[in-house]
């Protein structure tokens, strides 16, 4: 069974702490937050007290692009996108073993990703381009 981590506010998720919990996975974060970083986007972890655990919110300028959550043995990335954005998503040609695709939430549809492997990536930033393009 999946088991989220960083459950404890007062544990920020510092480098050291996301080393610790990810172990192996740790790399493929650290990828990811270079890669990202890099093209100007920003990775802010809150403690949300709705969800009690601690989020990372990843986002170009002002624009959020996805939520960042971290469990047992890999990460999630979740998106929200509208409708309208569904035959796009369609055109990128994105493995549909990559991602779920969620019931609605209001009029988003969240496209989740968990990653536990360097060669998922490759899919997480096409869907990373595609949002920070998105209208």
């Amino acid at each position: 069974m999946e088991k989220q981590l960083l459950l404890e506010q007062e544990i920020f998720p510092s480098k050291k702490v996301l080393k610790a919990v990810l172990g192996d996975v740790y790399s493929v974060y650290e990828e990811l937050e270079t890669l990202l970083t890099q093209d100007g986007i920003t990775f802010e972890w809150h403690y949300y007290k709705d969800s009690k655990s601690w989020l990372c919110k990843v986002a170009n300028k002002k624009k959020t692009v996805f939520w960042l959550s971290i469990w047992d043995g890999f990460f999630k990335t979740s998106f929200f996108f509208l409708e309208r954005h569904l035959e796009g998503i369609a055109a990128l040609k994105i493995s549909e073993n990559s991602y779920v695709m969620e019931k609605e939430w209001g009029k988003m549809i969240p496209f989740i990703f968990s990653i536990s492997k360097r060669e998922q990536l490759t899919d997480l930033i096409k869907m990373v381009n595609f949002k920070k393009g998105a209208k």
